[in-house]
C-alpha cells in the first residue's frame, strides 16, 4: 500500500521503516483509502452510551443515534491524555464481561527521587550507548539523562517490563571493561587525573559527576585497585532504583488493558459477543520501541475488517 501511494521510505537499524520525507504522508494514505471504502469520519463526536440487541449495536451520540450490525473498539489506551487519550476503551470492555490486565505505562521516562535527582543536577542532555537490564531482560541503545530522571530508547524498552520498586542495571560504557583500562592508564600516567582518564570513555561531565558519586577522585597514582574497582562498577554495572516514570502524560503506549483470552486470536472478535470488536492498543499487547505497536494496530485491524466483510 505504501508503494501503490509512491511514498518513498528506507530501512534504519532493528528493521524499523522511516518515510524519506514526512509521515503526514501515512496519515494521507489512510484517509486516502477511508475515502475509496466509503467510510465517514466524525469527529468531536461523544460516545455517551453503547447498547447491543438482537440486529446488532446502538450508540447513542452527541450526534446523535447510530446503529450498526458490528462494533469495532479501536480507543486506543490512557497514554498522552493531552491528544484525547481516555480509559472509554475499557469501560466498553468491562460493560461486556470482557476481563482487564491493569494498564500502565510503557515505553516511558523514568524518574528518580529528589537525592538522586540532586546527585545527578546538571547533566541533562548527556547521553550515552549503553546496555540498560530489568531482570533478565536487556536492551542496548542510547541513554538520556533528563532533568526528571532518565530516558532514551534503552530506558523507553526496559520500562515496559519494570515493576515499581525494581532496580535497574546500567552498563554505560558497554564494550568497555572501566576497571582495566583504568588499571592500564594508572601505569602509562600515573599522574593523570582519573576522571580525566575515565573522560577517554564517557563525556566528560560524567565522568567527573561519576567520580564524585563513587569517592574516587584524584592522581591515578594514588588510587588502589580497589578504590579503581569501585569506579569501574559504577560505570559498567551502575544499579539505580528509580521512583517511578513519568507516567501516562508522556508514554508512548499502554502496557495491560482487555485480555486477549476473551477474544479470537484470528479475528479479534470478543468469544461471548458476536459483533464485537478490539484492536490495538486497547488490549494486553504491547511492543518494543520502533514501529511495532503501529504494526499490531494495523495488524489486528485488519484479521477485524476481513472477518466482518
Amino acid at each position: 500500500m505504501v508503494d501503490a501511494h509512491g511514498i518513498a521510505w528506507h530501512e534504519k537499524t532493528l528493521g524499523q521503516l522511516f518515510c524519506d520525507s514526512s509521515s503526514q504522508q501515512i496519515i494521507d494514505m489512510l484517509l486516502d483509502e477511508c475515502g475509496k471504502a466509503g467510510v465517514t469520519i466524525a469527529l468531536e463526536t461523544e460516545v455517551k452510551s453503547v447498547s447491543k440487541n438482537e440486529r446488532g449495536f446502538t450508540l447513542e451520540t452527541s450526534r446523535g443515534r447510530f446503529e450498526a450490525r458490528s462494533l469495532v473498539v479501536a480507543t486506543g489506551g490512557k497514554s498522552i491524555p493531552k491528544m484525547g487519550a481516555t480509559g472509554f476503551g475499557y469501560d466498553l470492555a468491562k460493560q461486556f464481561g470482557l476481563r482487564l490486565i491493569p494498564p500502565r505505562p510503557a515505553l516511558v521516562p523514568f524518574t528518580f527521587g529528589p537525592e538522586l535527582r540532586a546527585t545527578l543536577e546538571g547533566l541533562s542532555g548527556v547521553s550515552v550507548e549503553a546496555t540498560v537490564a530489568c531482570g533478565s531482560t536487556r536492551f542496548a541503545e542510547a541513554l538520556l539523562f533528563t532533568h526528571r530522571g532518565l530516558s532514551g530508547p534503552a530506558i523507553l524498552q526496559i520500562s515496559s517490563y519494570w515493576r515499581e520498586g525494581d532496580e535497574i542495571v546500567v552498563n554505560l560504557c558497554p564494550g568497555h571493561d572501566v576497571f582495566a583500562e583504568l588499571r592500564q592508564a594508572r601505569t602509562a600516567q600515573p599522574k593523570q587525573d582519573v576522571a580525566t582518564a575515565l573522560s577517554r570513555l564517557l563525556p566528560k561531565s560524567l565522568a567527573e559527576r561519576l567520580c564524585g558519586m563513587a569517592g574516587v577522585e584524584g592522581r591515578l597514582a594514588d588510587l588502589s585497585d580497589k578504590r579503581l574497582r569501585a569506579l569501574a562498577d559504577s560505570v559498567n554495572a551502575w544499579r539505580v532504583k528509580p521512583q517511578g516514570t513519568e507516567g501516562f502524560r508522556t508514554a508512548e503506549v499502554t502496557a495491560g488493558g482487555v485480555d486477549t483470552r476473551f477474544l479470537s486470536s484470528k479475528t479479534m472478535e470478543a468469544r461471548d459477543t458476536p459483533g464485537l470488536y478490539f484492536i490495538g492498543e486497547v488490549l494486553d499487547v504491547t511492543g518494543h520501541l520502533g514501529g511495532f505497536n503501529f504494526q499490531w494496530a494495523w495488524a489486528s485491524g485488519y484479521a477485524a475488517g476481513n472477518a466482518i466483510q
